[in-house]
């Protein structure tokens, strides 16, 4: 293998992610290492996709979102991938905007709170 592909305690290590969730993802076929042998091997494709994967993660896309999104690349090409991801990140990014509302406002009920009742303390 050379040297710009990753093992598979590499890929884990980089990523930060644990064996079980790295075999799941080719389980799922989000990934798919070279294989030589028993042992894995990830080249840059692989872990840019990764690197996807867990930004999609991050911004709450769910595993299948994503697996349907990659497959788009794989079959059509980045501009048809990037052409459908734009609805579905202006979907998460509501969502997201939404739940920071949400945060705001417990955040704000909790400090009141927290305020009241150092406030009746002795």
């Amino acid at each position: 293998m050379t040297q710009e592909n990753l093992s598979f305690k590499d890929m884990c290590a980089h990523f930060n992610v644990t064996p079980r969730t790295l075999r799941y993802y080719e389980y799922i076929e989000l990934l798919q290492p070279q294989r030589v042998g028993r042992a894995r091997f990830y080249s840059p494709r692989e872990v840019a996709r990764m690197t996807l994967i867990m930004r999609g993660r991050r911004f709450g896309f769910s595993l299948e979102e994503l697996r349907q999104w990659l497959q788009i690349y794989d079959k059509e090409g980045s501009t048809a991938q990037m052409q459908a991801w734009i609805p579905i990140a202006q979907e998460k990014l509501a969502i997201l905007k939404q739940q920071q509302e949400e945060l705001k406002g417990a955040i704000t009920d909790l400090s009141t709170m927290i305020d009241t009742i150092s406030a009746e303390l002795p």
